[in-house]
Parts: structure tokens; sequence; C-alpha cells
């Protein structure tokens, strides 16, 4: 049973997160190429704002901030399902390769395939979400052994190897093609925000409606796959049944965020280890914590990257790997 003090503690942890994503979202309304005085923030959201104020408003920065956001969430939440499952705390969808799987199957449906403008943004997360199956697939196999099952070690190794052949071939796959393509594919690599209408929003949400609670409710079987096998199964819990679910949740969310906003790694990796640290390790109290340090860490990345450089800005996934990069290294040093 949780103690209602840890609850008590674990609610004004989320208050305060919320709070903080509000704030960096007022900031991010009005920072920018095209400045908007925060004085007239709130008059445009009650329909007194100018042509200008409720474009730049309503059609480029907020559906930016929310899929940025979302994103965010999506990752944290697929880093902390992959760091339970194989009981290591560098697991994260970009080290373990399913990022790079994704990007290679959008790199191929969006150089050889017809592209429908009003189909694309519905189809590229589920081509994500294939190419990156197919990664974890053959993963999975390479981890697994007969006699004792899924090797988390070996996974997170194997993932590393996987996650660079697979940027070798996406390198290899965009040098003879056109200008245009090369140029998107290149943002996508280094995790530009590019799905920011509304449509996406709309194609990535089913996802993470459904996704989110799912794993919520497994979160008790995160706490018991986080301890050793031999008390899993005594449990009675099918160990392979379960891990190839979580997986399959994992990568799901994975896929789904960085086909729309691109190779962002590290989200994944630091949300879970923040919220661990400021609640513990109990998967019902940490993950909703991560989720939303997850949607923070990107939404400010974003906001600082499109505001250092003008008018294109920074990539927010160089602004995360500039964090992220680090704080992996402290990782492994704590950990050797």
């Amino acid at each position: 049973m949780i103690q209602p003090a840890v609850i008590r503690k674990q609610r004004i942890i989320l208050i305060v997160l919320a709070l903080l994503i509000f704030i960096t979202m007022v900031i991010g309304m009005g920072m920018g190429y095209s400045a908007i005085p925060y004085s007239r923030l709130l008059p445009t959201f009650l329909g007194d704002g100018t042509f200008k104020e409720e474009f730049i408003i309503f059609s480029i920065r907020l559906p930016r901030m929310i899929i940025t956001f979302l994103a965010g969430m999506a990752l944290a939440l697929s880093g902390a399902i992959l760091q339970g499952i194989t009981r290591n705390d560098m697991a994260e969808p970009g080290i373990l390769g399913f990022n790079a799987g994704a990007g290679v199957a959008i790199t191929i449906f969006f150089l050889y395939m017809p592209i429908e403008a009003g189909s694309f943004v519905y189809i590229i997360p589920i081509v994500g979400f294939f190419g990156a199956l197919l990664t974890a697939g053959i993963i999975y196999l390479f981890s697994y052994k007969k006699n004792t099952g899924l090797q988390p070690v070996r996974l997170v190794l194997v993932g590393i190897g996987f996650s660079m052949a697979l940027s070798g071939i996406m390198i290899v796959l965009i040098s003879s093609a056109e200008r245009v393509k090369v140029d998107f594919i290149a943002k996508w690599l280094a995790g530009s925000i590019w799905g920011t209408d509304w449509p996406f929003i709309w194609a990535f949400l089913p996802w993470l409606i459904i996704l989110i609670p799912f794993t919520l409710y497994k979160a008790n079987v995160l706490n018991i796959l986080s301890l050793n096998e031999p008390v899993a199964i005594g449990v009675g819990l099918s160990l392979e049944k379960e891990r190839v679910i979580l997986l399959l949740s994992a990568v799901a969310l994975a896929a789904s965020a960085v086909s729309i906003t691109g190779g962002i790694a590290f989200i994944g990796l630091m949300a879970p280890h923040m919220a661990k640290s400021l609640i513990g390790p109990r998967n019902q109290l940490f993950l909703p914590i991560a989720i939303l340090i997850g949607g923070l860490l990107l939404l400010v990345a974003d906001t600082v990257g499109r505001n250092l450089v003008e008018p294109e800005g920074i990539p927010a996934g160089i602004v995360v790997a500039l964090i992220g990069g680090p704080y992996f290294v402290y990782l492994i040093l704590k950990k050797s």
C-alpha cells in the first residue's frame, strides 16, 4: 500500500510540473521571430486579436508546442517501459535503435513512395511504427536465448549496434536523393520538429490516448519485471508475454513520436531518472511524473532552440543531445 504522504508528494510534484509547462508555453507563445507582447496573449485567446496575432499563435506556435509536448510525453514513457523490462537504466528508444528503425522506414517511404498530402500525416506514424517494430523484432531475436530467455544487457548492446548500422543505412539512402528530400531527411535526423500543424496532433493523439492509460494499467507488471526473473516467475507472471506486450507499447510510443518530431534521443533516458529521483522507483508513482517531465524537457528544448538563432533556430534534437549526452556519460560513470 502506498503511503498517503507519498501520494500527496506526487500530487504536489505533478502540480508544479503542470505550472512549469504552462509557464513555458506562455513564454514560448510570446517569443520568436515575430514577437507578440505578452499583454496581447489573453485578448488573442479570447478572440480579440489581430489577424497576425491569431495566425502566429493558433496556426504556428500553439500546434508546434502541443505536438512537442505530446512527443516528449511519448518518448519519456517509452524510455520508462524499456528501462523496466530490461532492468537497465541506460535503455532508451534512441539508444536501442528503435528511433533509427523508424527513421529508415520513413526515409524509404519518403524517397520512393508516392505521397498524397491528405493521407501523408496519418501514414507517417504507421510507417515509423512498422520500421521500429521490425527493428525491435530483430534486436529481440538477437538478444534471446532459448534456455534463459531475453538477456536485458544483451538487448541494450545489440540495440546500440543496430542503431549505428541503421544510421549508416539512412545516410546511404539519402546520398543519391533529390536535394529537397535530402533537406527534409537531414532535418529529421537532427531532431527538427517538422509536424507542426493541427492534423499532426489529431494523427498523434490516438496513440497516446490508448498507450498511456494501458501502460499505467501495467504499472504493477513493470514493478515485478524490475525484480529478478525467479521472483517474477514465482508470482505467476508470464515473463516473455508481458515483455513482448510492453516492448510493443514502447516501440509504438517512440515511433509515433519521432515520425513527427524527428530523431530525438535522450528524453526517454533522462525523464524516468529524474522522476525516480523525485518520488522513488515505484511505477505507479513515477510514471505520471516522468511523462510530464518528458513533455517539459522537449518543450523547453524546442523553445530555447528556435529562439537562439533566428529565423531557423537550432533543432530541438540537438539541444536535447547537448544536455542528454553528458547525462548519459554521468550515468555510465555512476554505474561503473
